[in-house]
């Protein structure tokens, strides 16, 4: 009984920025990794940021030095800090994470519904 809902998407003009949210909810023991995937109209869904449990991070090339995931384990939540927003950067943004329901239960893979954000010129 887990899920995954995300918030703070909207409408933003070019060179702005937004933060976005993702928190756990539910009966769960552990989150391991977590990410932020986008999918833009007519694309493939692609990864834009992860972290793990400890903190480390990777980004796709093209949000690197803009944007910054990080997480508050004590709240079960993962953001994404977006800045210097692009109009590619228009996408529904999906928060993954990796969650396992007991200790020593393995882990399994959830997707929030997704938030859209739209970036003007």
């Amino acid at each position: 009984q887990v899920q995954l809902v995300e918030s703070g998407g909207g409408l933003v003009q070019a060179g702005g920025s937004l933060r976005l949210s993702c928190a756990a909810s539910g009966s769960f023991f552990s989150i391991n990794a977590m990410a932020w995937y986008r999918q833009a109209l007519g694309k493939q869904r692609e990864l834009v940021a992860a972290i793990t449990s400890g903190g480390s991070t990777n980004y796709a090339d093209s949000v690197k030095g803009r944007f910054t995931i990080s997480r508050d384990n004590a709240k079960n939540t993962v953001y994404l800090q977006m800045n210097s927003l692009k109009p590619e950067d228009t996408a529904v943004y999906y928060c993954n994470a990796d969650i396992s329901q007991y200790s020593g239960g393995r882990y399994r893979n959830y997707w929030g519904q997704g938030t859209q954000v739209t970036v003007s010129s």
